[in-house]
């Protein structure tokens, strides 16, 4: 792609409030939203998108710096893509996945190509949680033991089981109404700014936490452990990028066990992370990877589950229990064969690489530098955290974790700059996320380091002490 494309992309047209405030008040009348209490909710009605922004009915610009869900890896409105659909739908609108399907056929060879070393079959989903609820099946089936283990700091998905696999505080509440599957462990990753292991050293930090995970290992009963899942880069919980050798850790211990190691590439996949996957960056091969949001850029939802000739080999004779009426649905799986397409043509991958190594990584690091709330800067590819602190001394959170309400005021009014100035990005407790589509531009990515920039002044104003 050309990274010097222009961001005149086109606009919602006519600006029309009146119809902005009738598609709000609708929402509100009858849409029930995920992960909120309903009357707190006020949604932004968007009018129209394309390349790396969206407009709302008033006619303001936002640049997309959360992706939307972290999905939409090659921007919105790609018209390849939009063709694809189009010309699936003129064809096949749906087919079973009982039947074979040519687009369904070649998104799984497609897949299978990108994937490591012998993983090379594809059962598909309608998304990220129904991946790793599958994995985890999968898994199960192939060791005949019933549990699992996963991070503290991590996000799975909201059904059943990916929700138990969950770290973050949304597991507590599943929990609590008996709707989290059981049968699951959690284990401390590394995160060496806040170490649970009181490392000075990515190398130290490294050694702990695979000490950690090997008696984690033990105390739970190795012959009762059916998979490891893990986020290659942890997502919605940090940005955690891992230090050198740790995954490498993990495949062995999972080796020496006989344990299924599921590697989460659900939010890091498909060039968001500067690789096809983020597993690349570390030359690690799982037994099963889980994937959505990138692999059609979330235009029609797809997830699946690319699977190892071993886990593949348990179910030639004996049927697996599972699937799905929409398992590669065709206009998804049309969607994702052009996507990737477009994207190697294009060399989306390597512009995500580049974006981060050249104007992502050193123009907030920059940031980190003048800005006292800044703790600590870190990603790869087009996938940023900037975590905020009060006293970079203690690193006390500028807010505490999982905070609500009047205590998340801080982080509110940071967000809420950010959009005020026209950049929209991902924030979770006392984190901005910038995450912007893998086709971003150095203007692009420089306009929104330099609206974060301005909003960070509202941050700077709770630091207790700029040391």
């Amino acid at each position: 792609m050309d990274p010097e494309t222009p961001t005149n992309q086109p606009g919602p047209g006519t600006p029309d409030p009146q119809e902005g405030e009738r598609i709000r008040a609708l929402d509100r009348a009858h849409v029930f939203h995920s992960w909120a209490a309903q009357d707190s909710v006020d949604p932004l009605p968007v009018a129209a998108a394309s390349g790396r922004c969206f407009w709302d009915y008033t006619g303001k610009r936002y640049l997309d710096f959360s992706s939307q869900f972290i999905n939409s890896n090659i921007g919105h409105g790609h018209p390849k893509v939009v063709a694809a659909i189009k010309a699936q739908a003129d064809r096949i609108c749906m087919i079973a996945p009982t039947f074979a399907n040519d687009q369904r056929s070649e998104a799984a060879r497609l897949i299978a190509e990108l994937a490591p070393g012998d993983l090379d079959h594809v059962f598909f989903t309608n998304g990220g949680a129904e991946a790793n609820e599958h994995a985890v099946r999968m898994a199960r089936g192939h060791t005949g033991r019933p549990k699992v283990l996963s991070a503290y700091r991590s996000y799975h998905g909201g059904t059943s089981t990916a929700i138990g696999l969950t770290g973050d505080p949304r597991r507590w509440a599943n929990e609590n109404s008996g709707s989290a599957s059981g049968n699951i462990a959690h284990f401390f990753g590394p995160y060496l700014y806040r170490s649970h292991f009181h490392a000075t050293t990515e190398q130290e930090e490294c050694a702990r936490a695979l000490a950690h995970l090997e008696q984690v290992i033990d105390f739970e009963g190795p012959s009762t452990i059916a998979a490891i899942v893990l986020e290659t880069i942890v997502g919605t919980a940090g940005v955690l990028v891992p230090p050198a050798g740790y995954l490498a850790g993990v495949r062995e211990l999972c080796d020496r066990h006989g344990i299924v190691y599921i590697a989460d590439e659900v939010m890091a996949g498909f060039g968001r992370a500067g690789e096809w996957f983020a597993l690349d960056h570390w030359n690690v091969t799982p037994d099963l990877i889980t994937f959505a949001k990138g692999v059609n850029s979330g235009y029609v939802p797809l997830g699946g589950v690319v699977v190892s000739d071993a886990v593949h080999d348990t179910f030639r004779r004996t049927a697996y229990p599972g699937g799905l009426t929409y398992s590669g649905h065709p206009l998804a799986c049309a969607a994702a064969v052009a996507t990737i397409t477009a994207m190697r043509e294009e060399d989306v991958v390597g512009n995500a690489a580049r974006i981060g190594a050249q104007v992502l990584g050193p123009g907030l690091r920059e940031l980190a530098a003048r800005h006292p709330s800044v703790g600590e800067v870190r990603g790869l590819g087009v996938f940023w955290a900037v975590e905020l602190v009060s006293n970079r001394e203690t690193r006390e959170m500028l807010v505490p974790y999982a905070a609500t309400g009047a205590r998340n005021g801080p982080m509110d009014e940071v967000v809420a700059a950010c959009k005020e100035q026209g950049m929209w990005p991902v924030h979770n407790y006392n984190r901005i996320h910038m995450v912007p589509p893998c086709t971003i531009t150095d203007q692009e990515a420089a306009e929104g380091i330099a609206i974060l920039d301005k909003a960070l002044d509202s941050a700077d104003r709770y630091v207790t002490d700029h040391a």
